[in-house]
């Protein structure tokens, strides 16, 4: 009766989703003409309701800790990564911000469209010295503009509960740019798994974390600060 029960909720809900997603893109062809920055605000507020819409079907809340964290200016958000739902709080959460992401997700009929616009940086996994290169050309671009480039960088969804190993090239890209580390931990996986459809009723707890200097230290230390703090997180 539960698994039924959720079922219905979690049709409800992607019954939702997929309207929210037709919606916004429709107001991303009227606001086509504005800046990036504010265009991005309007589109995201989206994702703001998909979180309101989550909780009414699913019973899924929502817990941020550190907001006061957050820079005033451009940084690269290093979180752990665990299901979709992490893609779209933090891209509201971070706006203006710029998710690195497989390419494969652009090719999703008007969700693809819409994460194009939103100036993803979309990388090919199959060809790692490219998607690095790439991750910091773009990446450096879009830093330069006050824009925040968000990374997962397990490079995968982890099974809730563990962090993977992380991949250097979003803290190469924060030295290379001069700019700060944010790290982020959430524990998503418990109410949206990534191997299900289903939504499990409770609390998604999001923790940022303080801002880490890269002015003194490699890539690969760099790397391993943000791990620990990460892993320690919750």
């Amino acid at each position: 009766m539960i698994k039924i029960w959720q079922s219905i909720r979690a049709l409800g809900f992607y019954t939702g989703l997929v309207l929210l997603v037709v919606l916004m893109l429709s107001v991303l062809c009227i606001v086509g003409f504005l800046p990036f920055r504010y265009r991005q605000l309007c589109v995201t507020s989206g994702n703001r309701l998909l979180m309101l819409w989550l909780q009414f079907t699913c019973g899924v809340r929502i817990k941020v800790r550190g907001l006061e964290n957050i820079p005033t200016s451009a940084c690269v958000v290093l979180s752990n990564h665990q299901s979709t739902w992490e893609t779209f709080f933090l891209q509201y959460l971070l706006v203006p911000a710029s998710m690195i992401l497989k390419r494969e997700l652009l090719w999703i009929p008007l969700f693809g469209w819409g994460l194009y616009s939103m100036r993803a940086i979309a990388i090919k996994r199959s060809n790692p010295a490219g998607a690095i290169r790439q991750v910091l050309k773009q990446g450096k671009q879009r830093l330069s503009q006050g824009i925040n480039v968000v990374i997962f960088p397990e490079g995968t969804r982890i099974r809730t509960g563990e962090v993977g190993t992380f991949m250097t090239s979003g803290a190469a890209l924060a030295k290379s740019a001069g700019v700060q580390i944010l790290p982020v931990r959430h524990d998503a996986g418990h109410c949206w798994p990534a191997n299900s459809w289903l939504k499990t009723p409770g609390t998604i707890n999001l923790v940022i974390g303080p801002p880490i200097d890269t002015a003194e230290a490699k890539p690969r230390e760099l790397t391993e600060q943000a791990h620990k703090w990460i892993a320690n997180a919750l």
